[in-house]
């Protein structure tokens, strides 16, 4: 696919499959996304969601198939060739990731500081890490350690660390797990505004079928700053893994139209 035009293709699988030793993961996993798209991922635990958000960071290499990149092809790339290519990903990993020993704000600067292809000084570092915090309203906790933040704060500082380096793709790993459905929420916000005022490209591994409804039904409302009705298309799709297979990838219409019974189970009804 190109990666040249006004939507450029930023994530492309061709025949992915993974395989642990002689056991099949993920099997045949096709799909691309664009520029300012959002694809929703769900699936059974166990599934393969998780192990697809490491197959785009280059954590782990496949077994068959092609993974394209900005439209470079990565499959094969050795793990100094990677450094250039995870400098434009943001990733949320489970529980937020942060280092219990660093500060916030050591937290947020990690990547732009430990990166190499960025050129940050710390005190550029220091301006951009109080402008992210600022951005999930917790611009006050530079000096805390997470031990001192609540579940959802800590998974506020996780959203700021991965759109710190204002990268074009987004991964997030289960952004909501554990979280009451009002923190829950608050996060998808910041999901959905980290989308909308860069045209990111998001990549979400949820249980929740209400983190796809918000991701495709609002928009962020920058004169506002909250969430709106979206009044045109989010360009957000889905797709459904189960036992490492794709079983569904389409709209959120087809999504909540589809009758098959394993996947009606993510569906709103």
């Amino acid at each position: 696919m190109s990666d040249t035009g006004p939507h450029p293709v930023v994530l492309e699988f061709q025949d992915v499959s993974f395989a642990f030793d002689t056991e099949p993961l993920l099997t045949g996993i096709t799909f691309e996304l664009r520029r300012g798209e959002a694809l929703v991922l769900h699936g059974a635990a166990g599934s393969g969601k998780t192990l697809l958000l490491k197959l785009c960071l280059g954590l782990l290499r496949p077994t068959a198939g092609r993974i394209l990149l900005f439209g470079q092809d990565v499959t094969h790339l050795r793990e100094n060739e990677w450094f250039d290519v995870r400098a434009r990903i943001g990733v949320l990993f489970q529980e937020g990731g942060l280092f219990d020993s660093l500060t916030i704000e050591e937290n947020v600067s990690y990547p732009l500081l430990n990166q190499k292809p960025l050129t940050v000084t710390p005190a550029q570092a220091r301006a951009r890490v109080e402008t992210t915090l600022d951005f999930v309203e917790l611009g006050h906790t530079l000096d805390k350690f997470p031990s001192e933040l609540s579940g959802g704060m800590r998974r506020r500082v996780g959203i700021a660390r991965a759109i710190a380096t204002q990268p074009e793709l987004l991964l997030y790993d289960s952004p909501t797990a554990g979280l009451d459905p009002i923190t829950a929420n608050n996060i998808m916000a910041l999901i959905v505004k980290g989308r909308d005022l860069r045209s990111a490209t998001t990549v979400m591994a949820t249980h929740r079928h209400q983190d796809g409804e918000i991701l495709h039904r609002y928009r962020h409302d920058r004169a506002l700053n909250r969430l709106v009705p979206a009044t045109e298309s989010t360009h957000t799709r889905y797709l459904v893994l189960k036992e490492g297979r794709i079983v569904f990838l389409g709209s959120p219409e087809e999504f909540d139209t589809c009758t098959e019974p394993y996947v009606a189970k993510f569906a709103s009804r």
